[in-house]
Formats: C-alpha cells, sequence, structure tokens
C-alpha cells in the first residue's frame, strides 16, 4: 500500500545540516562559545563590581536623565527590594545576558532592516525568515543551540538573539519605509546621495519607531531568561527553573518579581529615548535642547553683526 502523501523527512535533513555543522565548523563554534563565554563574564564582572548602592544610584540617575524623577524613584524603590529578596547577583547575570543579546541583535537587525527598506527582493526574502523566527517554539532553538556550544550561558544568548531580533528588523524596515517620498525627493533634488538622505533624513525620522524594535528585542530577551536558564545560564532564569524543580513557591516569586522590575526599567527607558516628547522633557532632553538653542543665538548673532 502506497502512502499518500508520502512522508518527507525534513526532520532529517534538519539533523544532517546540524550535525555537517557541528563536524565541519567546530573551530567556528569553539571561537563563538569562547568569545560569547568572555564577553558575557566580563559584562557580568563589570556590573557586579561595583556595590549594590552605587549600581542602583547609577540607575536612578540614568532614570532621571532621559525621563523623569518619578521613574528615578520607582528605580530605587524596585531595585532596594530586589536587593532585600536576595536577587541582586542574578538580577546582573540577566542584565548581562539582555544587554549583549540586545547589543547583538541590533548589530544584526538595523542593517538588515535599512537593506530590506531599500530592496524589495531583500524584503520579499527576509519576510518568511522572520515569520519562521517568530513563530518557531523557542524550546525547539535550545536543540542546536546545545549541540553547539554545550551548557553554558552561549546557548542562551544564541537562542535569546534568533528569538528577539524579527521585531528589530520588522520596525526599522517600516520605519524607513515611513519617511515621507517627498522629503527623500527633496533630498535626491538638491544633489544628496542615498547614504546623506539615509543617514541625514531616514534614519532621524524613522529613529522612534527603530527604538520601538529595540524595546521589543529586550522585552523578548527577557521573556527568554527563563529559556536560558534551563540550558544552564546563570540569572534569574536559573532560579525560577530551581523554582520549578523543587517546587518552590517563595524562590519562584521572588524570580519573577525581579524579572518584572528589571523589565519595567528597561522599558521605561528605552521607551523615553524613542519618544521625543518625553524625552524633550527629561534633564537630558532639556540640557540638549539649551545647547541647540544656544547655537542658534550665536549663529544669528555672527549673521547679525556680518
Amino acid at each position: 500500500m502506497i502512502d499518500f502523501p508520502p512522508r518527507i523527512p525534513v526532520g532529517s535533513w534538519v539533523a544532517e545540516i546540524i550535525d555537517w555543522i557541528n563536524t565541519n565548523l567546530g573551530f567556528v563554534l569553539d571561537f563563538i562559545k569562547d568569545t560569547g563565554t568572555s564577553i558575557n563574564d566580563a559584562v557580568t564582572s563589570l556590573l557586579l563590581a561595583p556595590p549594590p548602592l552605587l549600581m542602583i544610584a547609577l540607575f536612578a540617575a540614568l532614570a532621571w536623565l532621559v525621563r523623569s524623577w518619578q521613574l528615578a524613584v520607582g528605580v530605587i524603590v524596585s531595585f532596594l527590594l530586589i536587593m532585600s529578596m536576595g536577587q541582586w547577583t542574578q538580577s546582573m547575570q540577566t542584565l548581562a545576558l539582555v544587554l549583549i543579546a540586545t547589543l547583538t541583535a541590533v548589530v544584526i537587525s538595523v542593517p538588515l532592516g535599512i537593506w530590506a527598506a531599500r530592496s524589495s527582493t531583500v524584503s520579499a526574502v527576509v519576510k518568511p525568515v522572520l515569520d519562521l523566527m517568530q513563530t518557531m517554539p523557542a524550546m525547539v532553538y535550545l536543540i542546536p543551540a546545545i549541540t553547539f556550544f554545550s551548557i553554558g550561558a552561549v546557548p542562551g544568548l544564541f537562542s535569546t538573539i534568533i528569538f528577539a531580533m524579527p521585531p528589530a528588523v520588522r520596525l526599522t524596515e517600516l520605519g524607513i519605509r515611513g519617511v515621507d517620498r517627498e522629503t527623500v525627493e527633496a533630498g535626491h533634488s538638491f544633489g544628496a546621495t542615498d547614504w546623506m538622505i539615509l543617514r541625514g533624513t531616514q534614519l532621524p525620522l524613522a529613529i522612534p519607531t527603530i527604538m520601538a524594535g529595540i524595546n521589543q528585542v529586550i522585552m523578548l530577551a527577557l521573556s527568554m531568561a527563563v529559556i536560558a536558564g534551563m540550558v544552564g545560564s546563570d540569572g534569574l532564569g536559573k532560579e525560577v527553573v530551581g523554582a520549578l524543580a523543587t517546587i518552590n513557591i517563595a524562590r519562584g516569586a521572588e524570580a519573577g518579581l525581579s524579572i518584572v522590575f528589571l523589565a519595567i526599567f528597561l522599558d521605561r527607558f528605552t521607551a523615553a529615548l524613542g519618544t521625543p516628547d518625553k524625552f524633550r522633557s527629561s534633564l537630558l532632553g532639556r540640557w540638549k535642547s539649551a545647547r541647540e538653542k544656544k547655537a542658534r543665538d550665536n549663529q544669528e548673532g555672527v549673521a547679525t553683526a556680518a
């Protein structure tokens, strides 16, 4: 009897590809693992080197600079609570993983999004790949990650980067394509090159949308913290996994709340950078506006004297 439709061994083909990469590109995988581990250890050590109270003051100062004193107070209260729950070290380990994964994802995603915005062919090729990356269950990424990099921080970083990249690519493309065509055509009419228009017109106008994408990358990276903990990454995810294994409600609640506090801080911080009105009302925004006004006044004074 002939089966219809015939079975297509897609899984076997994928396994063969993974085995081929693991066998023939082992030196590349070892380099990525060693580099990723070193960077993760370095960033974690940097965040844990100062006393916790000093780091809390620094985070609060950053929140006040880019947003408001209310956010700074919220940061102080929430981070002191993290410290009082004994989750400070684990929180900084998770923050290090999120920062590295976010930076890596942004470095890859933003240029790819710009390329997709400037080429319909690239956009058509990239979109189904992004759909696959976003809809594939996050746990599936752990299988090749463990095969390539064994247990540790790097498999967690690998899975987090793949899972968190798509929003940055999509929103970067959306932001660049959303710039008014008449503005771009006006730049061309004055003899500006494509690079000059991208740097001076499209990117500045697309910044709020791009920052929204970066914000989503950070949130998705934090949502992967527990998944990363399952493959040996230190941090709050490992605490949640340990609490699940021992049915320890108190430990799980403390780790979960710590993730929430980190998420709120990072969300409000990046949202302020991507929202012109909120940024202008902050200390840093007012200082920048004052400098720009002073520069304009100086230019008008020189023009009047001439």
